[in-house]
C-alpha cells in the first residue's frame, strides 16, 4: 500500500484510468513524473506560453516519497525545477496548481477524509461520515512571483501551518485552524450550497481512486496470499486529501497510506516548555474511525456479503440485494454508537463497476505469472498469453510479439528506479494490452478497444485448453475469481460465459445510460 500510494505510482495509476475514462477521472490535476518527463513538461509549457502570452500557469512540485509538506514548492517556469539532490536525480511529481480554491474566512483549506479499504476480494470500501478540514494560516491570494514561497498561504498541511504564529488551536469543532468537515458543510449549506451534491462527488472521487490503485495491489496481494486458501485479512485506513475548487468540484491532492491518528497537539506552556494537550476535533473524528474499523474487522461479526446483479448492469428495475450495514445487524454491540463508517462499495456497484477494466487486465496478468511470488511476466509467459488468447496472426507474428515485449519492458525498466525483478510488470503489461487492443480494433475509442480485447481473451480462456495451452501450463496459473465474478452470484450467471457477457453488457449499457447522480441515494 505504501508503494502504490507514493505520488509517482498513484499518478501513473490515475493516468491509466484517464486514458480510458477522461471525463470520469478529471478530478486529478494534470501531472508529469520527474525526472523522466522533465523535457516533455518543459516543451509543453513553453508551447502554451508561446500560443498565449497572457497565460502564466503555476505548478506545484511534490517529492515522490515526501510527507507532511516536506520538500513541496511552487514554480511558474520549468527552469525553476530542482532536479538534483547532490549527484542523484530527484524523483518527484509536478502538477498543475489549483489557482481558484474555495475559501472560508479568506483562507484556503483542504479536507482530510478517512477511508477504510476493508478487503480487496471482494472490494469493500467504507468512508468516515466525519472528517477534518485543515486551514492555511495566511489569507489566500492567487499565486504570483512574489508570493510563491508563502507556504502558509498555499499549502494546507497541518504539520507546516502548526508552526505559524497565526495557527489557532480551538476547543470548538467549527473554529480554529483545524475544524470538523460537518461544520464546514453546514456553513456552506447556510449559503445555499447543495452539500448532498458535494458529498456525492467526494464519494465518487474516493471510489474511482480506489478502483485505479486496486489492480496493482492485487498483483502484490497474489504474491503473498495463496489463491483459494485461508490467509490473513488485509485492511488499511487511508487518508484522502481533497481540495474543493471555487465551483465546489472536489480535486484529489494525494492519498496517505499511513495517516496520522494522533489526538493531541504540542503546546508551549512556558518558554521552552511543551506539553501534550488533547485536540477535541481530532478525538471526535479519529477515535470513531479506529473503533469502527475494529468493529468491522472483528472476525466474530464476519458474514459473507451477498449481492445479486442481473445481466445488463444499470438497467431500470434491476436490484442489487446487499447485506445490511453492520450497525443495522449487530444488536450485541451494546452501548456502542452507530457506525461512523459508511459503506460505499459494493453499495454503489451499479454506478462504478464499468470502470474496472484494468482489474480484468490484471487478472489476465496474474494468470500467466507462473510461480507464486512472481510479480513480473517473463518473455515465455508473455508469448504464452499471446498464443493462448490467439492474438498473433500473419500481420502480427511471434517475432513482432518478442519485439513488443523487449521494447516496452526495456522502457519501463528504465523508469522504475527500485525495480528488483527482471521482466514485465503490470503497468508495462497494461501498455502492451492497450497497444494490442488499438491494433486489433482500430475504429473504436480506446476504452471500447480494451473492452473488446478483454472479451476476446476471456472467451479464449473459457474454451477447452488445446495442446499448446496444456504444454504451457507451467507458465500459467488458475484464474483467480476477480472483479467480474465477485459480486455476480445470480443463478443464471453460474457459468463463466454469462459472467463475462454480463460485465460487457454492464459497460455497454453505461455508454447509453450514463450513471445517474448518487444524490438521491446519499445520506449526509
Amino acid at each position: 500500500m505504501i508503494e502504490m500510494l507514493r505520488k509517482i505510482n498513484l499518478s501513473r495509476a490515475v493516468r491509466t484510468m484517464q486514458e480510458l475514462f477522461p471525463e470520469e477521472y478529471d478530478f486529478y490535476p494534470r501531472s508529469w513524473i520527474l525526472p523522466e518527463e522533465c523535457q516533455q513538461f518543459s516543451t509543453q509549457i513553453r508551447m502554451v506560453k508561446e500560443n498565449d502570452a497572457t497565460v502564466n500557469p503555476t505548478f506545484i512540485v511534490k517529492p515522490d516519497g515526501g510527507s507532511q509538506g516536506d520538500g513541496i514548492y511552487l514554480i511558474r517556469d520549468p527552469s525553476d525545477l530542482k532536479l538534483m539532490v547532490g549527484s542523484q536525480a530527484k524523483q518527484a511529481v509536478v502538477q498543475e496548481y489549483i489557482q481558484r480554491p474555495l475559501l472560508i474566512d479568506k483562507l484556503k483549506f483542504d479536507i482530510r477524509l478517512y477511508v477504510l479499504l476493508k478487503s480487496l476480494e471482494p472490494l469493500e470500501i467504507y468512508i468516515a461520515k466525519e472528517g477534518l478540514t485543515r486551514f492555511c494560516t495566511e489569507p489566500y491570494q492567487e499565486p504570483s512571483q512574489k508570493n510563491l514561497s508563502h507556504v502558509f498561504m498555499h499549502l494546507t498541511n497541518y504539520s507546516l501551518n502548526v508552526h505559524s504564529g497565526n495557527f489557532v488551536h480551538s476547543d470548538s469543532q467549527s473554529t480554529g485552524s483545524k475544524r470538523s468537515l460537518s461544520s464546514v458543510l453546514y456553513r456552506l449549506a447556510a449559503k445555499g450550497v447543495d452539500i448532498k451534491k458535494v458529498w456525492s462527488d467526494i464519494i465518487a472521487l474516493v471510489i474511482k481512486t480506489a478502483i485505479a490503485v486496486v489492480p496493482e495491489l492485487r498483483v502484490y496481494y497474489q504474491a503473498e496470499i495463496p489463491p483459494g486458501k485461508p490467509g490473513p485479512t488485509c485492511f488499511q485506513i487511508l487518508g484522502f486529501d481533497i481540495l474543493l475548487m471555487k465551483n465546489l468540484k472536489p480535486v484529489l491532492l494525494e492519498v496517505n497510506s499511513n495517516p496520522s491518528m494522533r489526538i493531541e497537539h504540542e503546546q508551549e506552556v512556558a518558554p521552552g516548555v511543551f506539553e501534550y494537550v488533547p485536540s477535541p476535533v481530532d478525538e471526535e473524528v479519529k477515535v470513531g474511525v479506529i473503533r469502527d474499523t475494529l468493529r468491522l474487522m472483528d472476525p466474530g461479526h464476519k458474514r459473507p456479503s451477498i449481492s445479486y446483479l442481473r445481466a445488463g448492469g444499470t438497467e431500470h428495475g434491476e436490484e442489487i440485494l446487499m447485506e445490511a450495514e453492520p450497525h443495522e445487524r449487530s444488536p450485541d454491540d451494546g452501548s456502542l454508537p452507530s457506525l461512523c463508517l459508511k459503506q460505499v462499495y459494493p453499495k454503489y456497484t451499479k454506478q462504478f463497476n464499468y470502470l474496472r477494466l484494468v482489474e480484468r487486465i490484471a487478472a489476465l496478468f496474474i494468470r500467466f505469472l507462473g510461480v507464486k511470488g512472481n510479480m513480473r511476466l517473463g518473455p515465455t509467459a508473455f508469448r504464452t498469453f499471446i498464443r493462448t488468447c490467439k492474438l498473433s496472426n500473419s500481420n502480427f507474428s511471434m517475432a513482432s510479439v518478442d519485439i513488443l515485449y523487449i521494447d516496452i519492458t526495456r522502457r519501463w525498466s528504465g523508469t522504475l528506479a527500485d525495480s528488483r525483478e527482471a521482466g514485465m510488470g503490470l503497468q508495462a503489461f497494461v501498455e502492451a494490452f492497450f497497444y494490442l487492443a488499438a491494433r486489433r480494433f482500430k475504429s473504436q475509442p480506446l476504452r471500447e478497444q480494451v473492452a473488446s480485447l478483454l472479451e476476446l481473451c476471456e472467451a479464449q480462456l473459457e474454451s477447452p485448453p488445446g495442446v499448446e495451452e496444456r504444454r504451457s501450463v507451467s507458465c500459467s496459473r488458475a484464474m483467480p475469481r476477480t472483479i467480474r465474478t465477485q459480486t455476480l452470484t445470480h443463478p443464471q450467471l453460474a457459468s463463466p460465459g454469462p459472467l463475462r457477457r454480463a460485465a460487457s453488457q454492464d459497460y455497454r449499457l453505461h455508454q447509453r445510460l450514463k450513471p445517474r447522480t448518487l444524490r438521491a441515494n446519499l445520506e449526509n
